[in-house]
């Protein structure tokens, strides 16, 4: 199985000088899938997507990347593309001559390279002929994806690529990634955006001070989790505020779930007293308008790991 990942890397090190940047890291991305990195501010997840662009190589450790060993630094491995810290891009030139320059420096024909194609795709077909340098952040990822998407890559690695999307720009984003998945490649996305990492990704890996603090399905992280707090929105707040202090494993903890909204209350508990809350909501005829965890399962792991690594405890 390890000969088919996209990524396997084992005991990954990396320092700076003093500074551990990366700390005995395992990563493993499966083709058609999109792996999540999520963690603080210096945690280490510029240094590892660096590691993968081939942009510095590990001090310690193995990488394999699509089935062969990492190379030499300074030089991105055959099939893998993408950007760290934002797409680098040329002002002066327009869309589609910063896609045609990519493809001269590649030894390609810019007639036959795809540019239309890939400009398409991420929906900037319109601006094809727009000078750079008047693209707002949005429009710069889009285009840094465009190029990457330029080479058909089999591992594709993205650093905060919803940076600056208005709602439809990040729908469309997501939609062009999750048909790259759907087509076979690897995605490694990092994100701070909890909503993102949810809505694409299949596993996730969380660093914090340079360490993996979870790695696997984003099921197993929910399950893991334990208690969370939960909006819930009903036809009859009262009611549903006593029949959920009477049910095991659940706790009223706020009394509205939002300002002057008074068909609401906040309830903490796992979810099969969730479960039981609800059912027992219906039989009494009571609507359920709406039921939402106040914080994500996965912002609250987030939260709770990295926090418990950086304290010790």
């Amino acid at each position: 199985m390890d000969a088919h990942l996209a990524v396997r890397a084992r005991g990954i090190t990396k320092c700076f000088g003093d500074v551990v940047a990366l700390d005995d890291v395992d990563l493993d991305v499966a083709p058609g899938r999109i792996h999540g990195l999520a963690g603080p501010n210096g945690a280490g997840k510029t240094t590892l997507l660096g590691l993968l662009l081939g942009l510095a190589v590990a001090d310690g450790g193995g990488l394999r990347i699509l089935g062969s060993p990492a190379g030499r630094a300074f030089a991105a491995p055959d099939g893998v593309a993408g950007f760290v810290d934002g797409p680098g891009l040329y002002p002066a030139l327009t869309a589609r001559q910063n896609l045609a320059a990519l493809a001269a420096l590649r030894g390609r024909d810019a007639r036959t390279a795809g540019i239309d194609e890939v400009l398409d795709q991420v929906g900037l077909t319109d601006v094809a002929d727009d000078r750079a340098r008047g693209f707002s952040l949005g429009m710069r990822q889009r285009l840094g994806l465009a190029a990457a998407l330029l080479t058909r890559p089999r591992l594709l690695v993205l650093d905060e690529p919803s940076n600056g999307l208005d709602p439809a720009g990040k729908r469309h984003v997501h939609g062009v990634l999750t048909r790259l998945a759907a087509d076979g490649t690897g995605v490694v996305l990092s994100s701070h955006r909890m909503d993102d990492l949810e809505a694409l990704c299949s596993d996730v890996t969380i660093l914090a001070t340079g360490r993996v603090v979870f790695s696997g399905p984003l099921g197993k992280l929910a399950a893991e989790n334990g208690e969370l707090d939960y909006r819930v929105r009903t036809s009859d707040v009262n009611a549903a505020r006593r029949l959920a202090a009477g049910t095991a494993g659940i706790r009223v903890v706020d009394g509205t779930g939002a300002p002057h909204d008074v068909e609401a209350l906040v309830v903490r508990g796992l979810v099969p007293a969730l479960d039981e809350l609800v059912a027992r909501l219906v039989q009494s005829d009571i609507a359920v308008r709406e039921l939402a965890p106040v914080v994500s399962p996965l912002e609250a792991a987030f939260l709770a790991l990295t926090e418990r690594q950086e304290t010790g405890r």
